[in-house]
């Protein structure tokens, strides 16, 4: 495993950028799989500092496509399937694309890795596939609510990646990241919109509800999460939660977040066109960590409010560079 190429997808975005990062840091050989694109973009992995990019294999494709996936996986003893639509919004009026990309697309890796032998095939779910919490901490065993078409692709593709390994004994671990937070995020996710707006000197924040609580977990937290399951043994056919074990109201999220960028005088107001439909929010979400501390021997080292509070300190601090506050619409609705 250490001399085989670790085929990451979704390595352009904002978690697999970070990990892709994190495995060349620590010696892996990787293929980082991003979507192909006129402009040659390669998405976050673009920012990172020539000394790691030049170690990376970038392959340019779409998991779409079942005849470059299988192309990119040759060689490769691993995959970190990571690739997704995950904007919630954005799938209520586009839902055929998170079919394509979330089922069609995890189909055609898993065949692929299939018919190429892979060692371990490693698949991100989501911590949305749970829905509303029916009981805390939320264990791996709780029940599957789909409440956005989002969370239904996910659900999907969790079970077509765990009937693979049932059917054919593929080695998949399923890792179930809960709500990661942390530099290069997209601005469709709560932290980085609140943050955004109050960089940029607004102080009538605009957010959809505020009472769902959040399991948010560090982005550092959640690369180790993946790397454990990587070196981790026996963990295939396991689903297995990376969660901080802490919950936060969304409301008292960005309290903390002004107190900690020192906005005194903020206002927080509800945008309607922010709100999930009332059936679709999820109310509530905490993980119960115990099987990733069990099988994967990780823990967060950002838990409960005082790590929230350092995770978000470091998230600040980068969003308020203005060299990356630039990249962003603070003044959009980003869906």
């Amino acid at each position: 495993m250490a001399k085989k190429k670790i085929l990451v997808t979704g390595a352009d975005g904002f978690i697999g950028s970070h990990l892709v990062e994190a495995l060349v840091q620590q010696g892996y050989p990787v293929r980082a799989f991003v979507l192909y694109n006129s402009f040659n973009s390669w998405g976050w992995l673009d920012t990172l500092v020539p000394g790691i990019l030049r170690q990376i294999d970038v392959f340019p494709g779409d998991i779409r496509d079942p005849h470059g996936v299988k192309q990119a996986m040759q060689g490769c003893g691993a995959v970190l399937h990571l690739a997704a639509l995950i904007a919630i919004p954005y799938s209520y009026h586009s839902p055929d694309t998170y079919v394509d990309t979330n089922i069609k697309g995890t189909l055609n890796l898993l065949q692929a890795a299939r018919e190429v032998g892979v060692e371990k095939f490693i698949h991100t779910s989501t911590s949305e596939v749970y829905g509303t919490a029916r009981f805390v901490p939320i264990n791996e065993e709780h029940p599957l609510q789909a409440q956005s078409p989002y969370a239904a692709t996910k659900v999907a593709a969790d079970q077509l990646a765990l009937s693979f390994y049932l059917s054919f004994g593929l080695p998949v671990t399923i890792v179930r990241p809960f709500n990661t937070y942390g530099p290069r995020q997209s601005a469709r996710a709560v932290i980085p919109t609140i943050i955004t707006q109050l960089a940029s000197g607004q102080r009538r924040l605009k957010l959809g509800a505020l009472h769902p609580t959040r399991d948010f977990n560090y982005i550092k937290d959640t690369v180790s999460g993946f790397i454990a399951a990587l070196a981790a043994p026996n963990c295939a056919g396991e689903v297995i939660n990376i969660g901080s074990g802490y919950e936060i109201s969304i409301g008292d999220t960005a309290r903390l977040i002004a107190e900690l960028m020192g906005a005194d005088d903020l206002e927080i107001v509800t945008d309607e066109v922010r709100l999930r439909p009332a059936a679709s929010e999820v109310e509530r979400l905490c993980a119960d960590n115990s099987k990733a501390r069990r099988l994967l021997g990780w823990q967060p080292q950002y838990a409960g409010r005082e790590g929230l509070a350092r995770g978000l300190e470091e998230t600040i601090a980068w969003f308020t560079n203005p060299t990356n506050l630039c990249r962003y619409k603070a003044e959009l609705y980003n869906i």
